[in-house]
């Protein structure tokens, strides 16, 4: 197979080149002022108060699980056995580690114009039991905070997002990522801004914040503030510091050089969302009607991480066979992030339970693939795609 239409590119320049020589020069490259920098760069951004900068949108999430965990702040704090509701389509790493930290996995269905939750199966899901709820902004389409909020309001339910498919898409003027307690992001390679492995988690809670600070690096005190909300007061003595653990933390650290290539990315955000919704726009003026293929319906503002087609009901046409079409046009594809995820082995080691039928994510399991967009514009592709 050819690709001339591949799922993602790179969008350095001699901007991220100049970053890594930068870091470089410094000879210092484990976490330290560039992470620094980019973490206070990203969150006044996002409209947020702090940032924490990770290895992984996968370990991004796992931090803020894990903080969830070790805060003292019993309104927010989860207990293993304490049932979580999730969306039935996402990326392995949005439910491994409501997994590993025991909590209970409720799946519900999603819509199949959105691709993110079907709201109705939602609130039918919510229960006396439910603690807390995963909210998946699925392909750069943000979900409808305005109707989640009316879910969970006057019950005891912490909303958290992950958000590392759709950085920079937004709902009614605020930036998904920001509407629960905390919000992940990605920077991986194919992802709206590119550290080539990274993450980030935002949150406006203090004491959350410094959960994180001390997980994310071994539970030591030593990235702590002197008054801090894990230990109160810190002793002056960077000696005694040093190897104190408080918590039962992780190395999730990014690199100097994440950091710092984050900081030349962050800069190019606006332009790089902007190209991406021209191609989201011309791709829902030329396949809106397309007699094959639906394609997501946008909630908001997306930002347009890629472009999903689910074969339309009632055709005689098997996946494979588009498949192997998109291929010999030239095009990459895959399928929907991990499609219906409910149905994957791994699931004998989860406490769960399925909320009603998830004939939506079946459908798209069986029916849906996405092709790549890109920051620059892409008529040709599209132009392709409605031929298919």
């Amino acid at each position: 197979m050819s690709v001339l239409y591949p799922l993602a590119t790179s969008s350095w320049d001699q901007e991220e080149y100049d970053a890594l020589q930068r870091v470089i020069a410094s000879d210092m490259y484990s976490m330290g002022p560039e992470v620094a920098a980019f973490e206070a760069e990203f969150a006044a951004h996002f409209g947020s108060n702090h940032a924490v900068m990770v290895n992984s949108g996968s370990s991004a999430n796992l931090l803020m699980i894990a903080a969830l965990f070790f805060t003292g702040n019993e309104t927010l704090k989860l207990r293993r056995g304490d049932e979580i509701i999730v969306p039935a389509v996402s990326w392995s790493t949005t439910y491994f580690p409501l997994c590993q930290y025991g909590l209970k996995v409720k799946f519900v269905d999603i819509d199949l114009a959105t691709l993110n939750y079907d709201l109705d199966a939602l609130a039918a899901a919510v229960s006396d039991r439910t603690r807390a709820i995963m909210v998946v902004n699925l392909l750069g389409n943000p979900n409808d905070f305005d109707r989640i909020a009316a879910i969970t309001q006057g019950r005891d339910i912490v909303v958290v997002e992950d958000n590392c498919e759709s950085m920079g898409a937004t709902f009614n003027g605020g930036q998904a990522g920001t509407f629960g307690v905390m919000g992940s992001y990605s920077a991986f390679f194919s992802h709206h801004i590119s550290t080539m492995e990274g993450g980030i988690v935002a949150v406006d809670d203090e004491e959350l914040y410094h959960v994180m600070l001390s997980l994310r690096a071994h539970g030591w005190t030593r990235n702590l503030p002197k008054f801090n909300h894990v230990t109160g007061e810190k002793s002056d003595d960077p000696f005694e510091e040093s190897f104190r653990f408080v918590l039962p933390g992780y190395n999730l650290r990014p690199l100097e050089m994440s950091g710092a290539l984050g900081r030349a990315q962050l800069k190019k955000l606006p332009g790089l969302i902007a190209g991406r919704r021209a191609n989201g726009a011309l791709l829902q003026a030329q396949l809106g009607n397309h007699p094959r293929f639906m394609i997501q319906k946008e909630i908001g503002q997306s930002s347009w991480f890629g472009f999903s087609l689910v074969l339309r009901p009632g055709l005689d046409l098997d996946r494979r066979e588009v498949v192997r079409e998109l291929n010999a046009a030239g095009f990459e594809c895959r399928p929907i992030v991990a499609g219906n995820f409910a149905k994957n082995e791994v699931l004998k080691y989860f406490d769960y339970e399925i909320h009603g039928p998830l004939k939506n994510a079946d459908y798209i399991d069986a029916n849906g693939l996405f092709v790549g967009n890109h920051h620059y514009p892409i008529p040709e592709a599209i132009e392709a795609l409605s031929r298919i």
